[in-house]
């Protein structure tokens, strides 16, 4: 079974979330028979090994992580890679995937090429 992580930096501000969680929401709409959550790398809770426990305890032998970083800056060049190498140590079982972030999609920087210039639906 699938899960999938929509992992992002985290903030006191409990508004600054909600998009976080708008995309978990949308992945789960897509993939009803994926497990989804949201993980934080700080400020905010669940972290990504809770979170992760939280899937695999559900039945997840593939976990995705979707870094929502808009570009490879330290957390997800340095700290996301030794997080995942720790998950993959604990749970030997599970295969865990980390994705490019998500600011590094070709798909996501036209998305806002065309918000900016108004074509986007």
């Amino acid at each position: 079974m699938l899960g999938v992580i929509v992992f992002a930096h985290g903030s006191r501000d409990p508004q600054w979330r909600l998009p976080v969680e708008a995309v978990a929401r949308e992945i789960q709409t897509q993939a009803p028979e994926a497990r989804v959550g949201c993980a934080y790398l700080e400020l905010s809770e669940p972290d990504l090994p809770s979170c992760a426990r939280s899937l695999i305890d559900q039945g997840a032998r593939e976990v995705r992580v979707l870094p929502l970083f808009f570009g490879m800056g330290k957390h997800a060049r340095e700290d996301l890679p030794v997080l995942i190498q720790q998950l993959r140590e604990q749970h030997p079982d599970v295969r865990f995937e980390c994705l490019p972030a998500a600011g590094e999609h070709p798909a996501l920087t036209r998305l806002l090429a065309d918000i900016a210039i108004g074509k986007a639906p």
